[in-house]
């Protein structure tokens, strides 16, 4: 936890950009988790270990976090980076089908490379599934995640390179691969065509 009224190192910004529709959804939820948690932005603040300038950029929809800082405030709010995106449901649901129009776009880059939130596990954080694409000559930069935290991920066309801890690994059309992703790390498209790919992040509590 960072000592009340200093400024993290790690301001969280992201690489890429939030869009600004997810922005303001998930800045005016965390805004009134605040208020009815009776917590200052500065204590909700050394709580997500983020600086208070960056919670203010975020909670007006200015700021362009990592997924890992919004993750974080969602936690020291006592929920989970799902229910701020309004995709929770009742946890006694057997069997439910996501329609194409719930699916949530969350990051974008300046290429055109896209990353949509497509379902969650309710409740809880447990998992969440995601389709990427890479345009050609793309890159997303990943912080890193809570200790003991992966992620699985499967190609569904081109070939994704990811790093991390200075090595690279290929994974082509057809393959699947997983990540310790408590590190930093990358995701690359080094080919002349996008990649798309299936990503399920499992964040360790």
């Amino acid at each position: 936890m960072t000592p009340t009224g200093h400024e993290p190192e790690d301001d969280g910004a992201g690489d890429g950009e939030l869009t600004r529709e997810f922005l303001q959804q998930i800045g005016a939820r965390i805004r009134v988790l605040r208020s009815r948690r009776s917590l200052t932005v500065q204590q909700l603040a050394d709580l997500s270990d983020v600086s208070r300038r960056l919670l203010t950029q975020i909670e007006h929809g200015q700021a362009n976090p990592s997924l890992v800082a919004v993750t974080r405030i969602a936690r020291s709010l006592g929920t989970d980076f799902t229910e701020l995106v309004g995709d929770s449901v009742p946890g006694d649901v057997a069997v439910e089908r996501i329609s194409a129009s719930a699916h949530v776009l969350v990051w974008t880059s300046r290429l055109g490379s896209t990353a949509y939130l497509l379902v969650s596990t309710p409740g809880i954080r447990v998992a969440d599934m995601w389709l990427w694409s890479l345009v050609s000559g793309d890159q997303y930069g990943g912080r890193p995640d809570s200790p003991g935290s992966a992620e699985l991920f499967h190609v569904l066309t081109g070939e994704l390179t990811v790093r991390a801890d200075a090595t690279e690994v290929v994974i082509s059309a057809g393959e699947s691969g997983r990540l310790r992703s408590d590190r930093v790390y990358q995701y690359i498209n080094n080919g002349p065509k996008p990649v798309t790919f299936l990503r399920t992040v499992a964040l360790a509590r």
